[in-house]
């Protein structure tokens, strides 16, 4: 299912100093991600349990490179 992007709010980190960042909106019931540099490319999209396990899976740090 392709969801409408082009009023979706899209968000980037605070901490994104440059025009190199990700950005995530939702839009309906999906979350969104995307590459700034390319907003007019394709996003990856997610559920929301999908998503809330990512977020849980960033704070236990299991996204962490050693």
């Amino acid at each position: 299912m392709t969801k409408r992007t082009d009023d979706a709010g899209w968000r980037r980190s605070s901490r994104c100093g440059n025009t190199t960042c990700v950005e995530v909106a939702k839009v309906g019931d999906h979350y969104l991600i995307r590459d700034s540099k390319n907003p007019d490319g394709h996003s990856l999209q997610f559920t929301k349990d999908e998503w809330l396990a990512f977020e849980a899976g960033v704070r236990a740090g299991e996204f962490g490179f050693e």
